[in-house]
């Protein structure tokens, strides 16, 4: 497994496509009101990053379709954006990815439209919750496995299930790098953390059975009992001390 070190100039490169991304981020959550389509959250992640000199290379990604993944309640990770129209109580999950001279930066968030049940609020706050568990171990010297065990724990002890056919992963010159980063604990320690890897942790999270299948569409992935989900991540630089957070407003 090659997992790639990267120098403070290409560094800059993926705090930058980190901080664009953050933004599109914020800019996004004020327009995520019932009745908007998730499509037209599309075109506005698109001209916001473009104007920021920066491109959303999800679009055309294996011959994706949209600049941003947007997952309705039992819908995980991956959803077309369309037509259909958010409502009132739906938790809707915007993944993205920016690129930025050629680096990458991906997060995701999952929000609540409207109101919602306590239930809603809770599974989306473990799944955020579970990151920062996770990422205290994100630094030099430990290991994937300490990372992915402890977004375990957390999430399993809140009553959710984690979701085990998809996972984290590296990032930086490329939208997916090694190392993967499950949010569960495997047989294998995982590789040896070192300063200067960028890691993308993604916890996702089930109110019901971990259990997902693909829609017709080739893309979209839902839950099997149609329980709701959420999904949280953030872009990663390892260093000798704490994880910098590359996606979130410093």
């Amino acid at each position: 497994m090659s997992v790639r070190i990267y120098n403070e100039t290409q560094l800059d490169y993926i705090r930058q496509a980190g901080t664009i991304l953050n933004e599109t981020l914020k800019m996004l959550q004020t327009h995520i009101v019932s009745g908007v389509k998730t499509k037209e959250l599309d075109r506005l992640a698109a001209e916001f990053i473009k104007g920021n000199n920066a491109d959303a290379p999800c679009k055309g990604y294996h011959g994706y379709p949209a600049s941003i993944c947007s997952s309705i309640n039992e819908e995980l990770i991956h959803g077309i954006p369309s037509n259909r129209k958010i409502s009132d109580g739906d938790i809707i999950s915007i993944d993205i990815v920016v690129r930025y001279k050629g680096y990458h930066a991906d997060a995701a968030r999952s929000f609540i439209v409207g109101n919602t049940d306590e239930k809603n609020k809770k599974l989306l706050e473990v799944a955020e919750k579970s990151f920062f568990e996770g990422i205290k171990y994100a630094r030099e010297n430990f290991y994937v496995s300490d990372i992915s065990k402890n977004i375990q724990q957390y999430i399993e002890k809140n009553g959710f299930s984690v979701i085990r056919d998809f996972v984290g992963h590296g990032v930086g010159r490329n939208m997916h790098e090694e190392p993967e980063i499950p949010n569960f604990l495997t047989r294998d320690k995982g590789v040896r953390l070192q300063k200067g890897m960028v890691l993308a942790i993604e916890p996702m999270i089930a109110e019901g059975k971990a259990d997902v299948r693909v829609m017709s569409d080739g893309w979209t992935i839902v839950m099997s009992d149609g329980k709701n989900s959420a999904h949280y991540e953030n872009t990663v630089i390892i260093t000798d001390k704490e994880a910098e957070i590359v996606t979130l407003s410093h």
